[in-house]
């Protein structure tokens, strides 16, 4: 009795095409062939419509090919590309059903159980069909057909029948298969010469035969391929596990010399990433890159993310900046880029609250600053345990999620905050005429010195002293060979102005390092 489950198949016509021109979409209006082999053994595999007009077969030699089309584009089969457009085809299958099977180049198979509920039209298995070609069209760029049907071998067959898709009812896969020739099982060469030594040539004629007798003749082979020719699946579907990284590469027609040429052309393949990682809603936490160099040279190259991201612009630039500071020194002749991914960051909703910042821009701001001023000047600033106040330590940058409600500023009034110069600036000192410039504890009561400020806009500070508080003493780290041993005094100038100042005991220099707002 044939069973009532349900498999979809997804088939990719001339594969090693398809992955090619979905590297390289501008070539689809184009006479373009990919050719397996090297030198004069290279031969044709695939070509596209323009050039098949013109002659173009499989089994063609590029000298024939070109004899025929002299402007023949010629492309050579990329394993890296054939497999990101492998791994595109199965992540389209799995955006629509949960267990899907890796059954090789251009081919896969997924469970279609109840997924036609998700249809309420007239024919709901062809509208789920439909779904796939479109996804696979829209989502990885790969021309698809589709058939459905209960066994793995009818829905093979229903793939590939010319108008897609096809969708073979259920309890009909027997009939449905019986005309297809023998070979169609794909049995091994020793079974079919016997099976056609029986007179059975078709599908249909191995289904019908008793199987007591084919089980004792060919023994657990022919119950296998005779149980396949009735429409049943003897293997069931093998899921394949969820892939630990997204890749996508490409080899290029010509070397590349310039980092900027190679920018451009790795700009789409980050783009097909970021495009497969939002299908499973995830985002790139780490980013590899291997290039293979003219003649035999490799240069690897890792990019650790501060945060989850699928922004490509803040991609292609980590990429840009990491290759001006760490050139490949030979020509690039291929590339492959690996995304390590990871959930993105969440950001929690509030009705009476502000509004949170929005994980993905934080996260693309974060990489930007991460490129431009480097890992260890990025962060968030904490105190540490020190007395001198230019001390902190720089941690990761986590703000903390907004406030349930909003709240009133409080009013703080008689607050200082103070802006900390880092480094300090050095800064001329008069003191008071009853003591030396070099005496501990002279009071100030003029400065002079030059700042920058924010902007870039240089500020004078200078003038007489209005008022001079302190000193007070600052002593650490005696025992070591470099102790700290300050005077600090707040002071206000008489044209305005607040600013903490100390001079340096060991070095007698003065130095201002906060300004009081």
């Amino acid at each position: 009795m044939p069973s009532s489950h349900r498999i979809a198949c997804l088939v990719v016509p001339l594969f090693p095409l398809a992955a090619r021109l979905r590297s390289e979409p501008e070539l689809l209006d184009e006479a373009v062939a990919v050719l397996a082999g090297s030198g004069n053994g290279a031969r044709v595999v695939a070509a596209t419509r323009r050039a098949r007009r013109h002659g173009i077969r499989p089994g063609l030699t590029l000298s024939q090919a070109r004899a025929r089309l002299p402007r023949l584009i010629a492309r050579a089969r990329d394993a890296v590309c054939e497999g990101a457009a492998q791994e595109a085809l199965l992540d389209v299958a799995e955006s629509l059903s949960p267990r899907v099977e890796d059954a090789g180049d251009g081919l896969a198979y997924l469970d279609a159980d109840g997924l036609d509920r998700h249809y309420p039209g007239a024919e709901p298995e062809r509208d789920f069909a439909r779904s796939l070609v479109h996804a696979a069209d829209r989502g990885a760029g790969l021309p698809v057909r589709v058939g459905v049907a209960g066994s793995k071998l009818a829905a093979r067959m229903a793939a590939a029948q010319p108008r897609s898709p096809t969708v073979v009812a259920a309890g009909r896969e027997a009939d449905f298969l019986a005309p297809l020739p023998l070979a169609q099982l794909t049995p091994q060469a020793k079974t079919l010469d016997t099976l056609e030594r029986w007179g059975v040539r078709t599908v249909g004629e191995l289904a019908r035969l008793p199987r007591a007798e084919v089980v004792s003749r060919l023994g657990p082979v022919g119950q296998e391929l005779q149980s396949i020719a009735q429409g049943l699946d003897p293997r069931p579907l093998v899921p394949r596990p969820a892939p630990p990284s997204f890749v996508e590469g490409l080899a290029l027609e010509w070397p590349l010399v310039q980092i900027e040429p190679f920018v451009f052309v790795s700009r789409a393949a980050l783009e097909r990433l970021t495009q497969r990682m939002a299908g499973q809603g995830l985002a790139c936490q780490r980013l590899e890159l291997a290039l293979e160099l003219e003649p035999d040279g490799r240069h690897d190259r890792s990019l650790t993310l501060p945060a989850p991201t699928r922004d490509v612009k803040t991609l292609v630039t980590l990429l840009r900046l990491d290759l001006e500071a760490h050139p490949p020194g030979a020509p690039i002749v291929a590339f492959r880029l690996t995304a390590h991914p990871d959930a993105p960051r969440r950001a929690q909703l509030s009705l009476f609250g502000p509004a949170a910042l929005s994980p993905e821009k934080l996260a693309t701001t974060l990489a930007r600053l991460f490129a431009l001023l480097g890992d260890d000047r990025v962060g968030s600033p904490r105190p540490v345990d020190d007395h001198r106040p230019e001390r902190f330590a720089l941690v990761p940058f986590a703000p903390p999620p907004p406030p349930p409600e909003r709240r009133p500023p409080s009013p703080g009034r008689g607050l200082l905050s103070v802006r900390v110069l880092r480094p300090a600036v050095a800064l001329e000192v008069l003191t008071e005429d009853d003591a030396g410039p070099d005496v501990a504890g002279a009071r100030p009561v003029e400065l002079r010195a030059t700042v920058s400020d924010d902007a870039g806009r240089k500020i004078r500070i200078e003038g007489p002293v209005r008022i001079a508080s302190g000193p007070w003493t600052l002593e650490e780290a005696w025992w070591t060979p470099e102790p700290a041993e300050r005077d600090y005094w707040d002071v206000e100038l008489v044209r305005g102005g607040l600013y903490r100042i100390y001079r340096d005991r060991r070095s007698r220099s003065w130095y201002v390092d906060g300004i009081y707002d």
